[in-house]
């Protein structure tokens, strides 16, 4: 039995090319609703729904700024997504990472216009779809207009985890468990991967100081719940680090 992949690293199976004329790629954010409709790939191309896929992007390279005029959302077909808003002060804030098979944008639909940046961490691939059309489907697909309103949801509920009087290690705990628990969903180890982006990201998300940061994965480390070298992060005993992130994701 093979192992299974480990975030970021890549082969045909998890980055799909496009699939074929009647069948989604296999990080697709929305071709679980779809095909609960009975809609393949084809059915979609005639309604007119094209996909745009867009990249590679190099780390560095924005996928859109905050102000841009929006139209469209992106979902993530490979690499790592960071979202972020540069407050009055000039400091960066840190809002979300965006994994494959995760979708970027939906806190745009309101002011038709990107209330933040999203910037490329690695080499990321995107299906671009137009919101207009996509919103139009949803009308005819309940599955897929109840799919994008539980994407919202999701993203309003993990926006608020780190709002909350949680300790450092409860914080970090929560946020190595989510990432485990979403990479597993998309083929990858959930107790192997890479820390695609930098501690100074990581502390600035979850509102601590870079040394806290530092310091907890130390621990982590001495108390035998990780193993980490460099960027390479190993879980070693998940349901004592499950149990610790808690008191966070159950919130």
């Amino acid at each position: 039995m093979t192992s299974p992949l480990v975030f970021p690293r890549t082969d045909a199976s998890i980055v799909a090319d496009d699939g074929d004329s009647l069948t989604f790629c296999s990080t697709c954010a929305f071709s679980q609703a779809c095909l609960s409709e009975g809609m393949d790939k084809r059915a979609l191309m005639d309604l007119h729904v094209l996909v745009e896929h867009v990249g590679p992007l190099r780390a560095g390279e924005h996928v859109f700024r905050e102000g841009d005029p929006f139209g469209a959302i992106a979902a993530v077909r490979a690499g790592t997504v960071k979202t972020y808003q540069i407050d009055r002060n000039g400091h960066e804030q840190v809002l979300g990472f965006h994994l494959p098979g995760e979708v970027i944008g939906l806190n745009a639909i309101h002011g038709d216009r990107y209330p933040c940046n999203a910037i490329a961490l690695d080499t990321v691939m995107l299906c671009r779809f137009s919101f207009p059309k996509i919103a139009l489907l949803a009308t005819r697909l309940p599955n897929l207009q109840q799919h994008l309103f539980k994407l919202m949801s999701h993203d309003i509920g993990v926006a608020s985890l780190f709002a909350r009087d949680n300790t450092a290690d409860e914080r970090m705990a929560a946020f190595l468990i989510g990432l485990s628990r979403r990479l597993a969903a998309r083929g990858f180890s959930p107790r192997r991967f890479q820390l695609t982006m930098a501690r100074t990201d990581i502390a600035n998300y979850l509102r601590q100081a870079p040394e806290t940061v530092s310091r907890v994965l130390r621990r982590f480390e001495q108390d035998g719940l990780l193993h980490i070298k460099q960027r390479d992060v190993e879980i070693l005993d998940l349901p004592r680090l499950e149990a610790l992130a808690l008191t966070v994701l159950r919130q």
